[in-house]
């Protein structure tokens, strides 16, 4: 998916398609995430759509849920769902970042087989 170091650059072309790949990737996993929220929060607490889209999209925007007063199935819900949501937030910052950091990395050409040994301590 990613050229070797000892490769050329790609051009910027192709580079505008991986990021749009890693785009629509980030979106999917979104998308499901909301999916699973809403789903929850309507089967739990038995929220309507509206508000249920609304209180899943907070907590997966890290702002927090809307809702409080909550059934204590619905608070286990919200607390694995918040958590959930925070490793979708790493994950998808993390799937938006690397096709930037892979070509600067290339472009810079780092890595560590480059680098000189440390020097022996004396």
């Amino acid at each position: 998916m990613y050229e070797h170091r000892s490769h050329r650059l790609v051009s910027r072309h192709r580079f505008a398609l991986r990021l749009v790949r890693h785009l629509a990737i980030s979106t999917g996993i979104i998308a499901v995430s909301l999916v699973v929220g809403i789903a929850g929060y309507e089967h739990f607490e038995c929220l309507g759509l509206r508000a249920a889209f609304l209180n899943a999209a907070m907590l997966l925007g890290g702002m927090g849920p809307i809702k409080t007063d909550l059934s204590p199935a619905g608070e286990i819900f919200a607390g694995f769902y918040a958590l959930y949501s925070g490793l979708v937030f790493v994950v998808t910052a993390g799937v938006l970042l690397a096709p930037v950091v892979h070509r600067l990395l290339h472009t810079v050409h780092c890595d560590l087989e480059d680098r000189p040994d440390p020097p022996e301590p004396t």
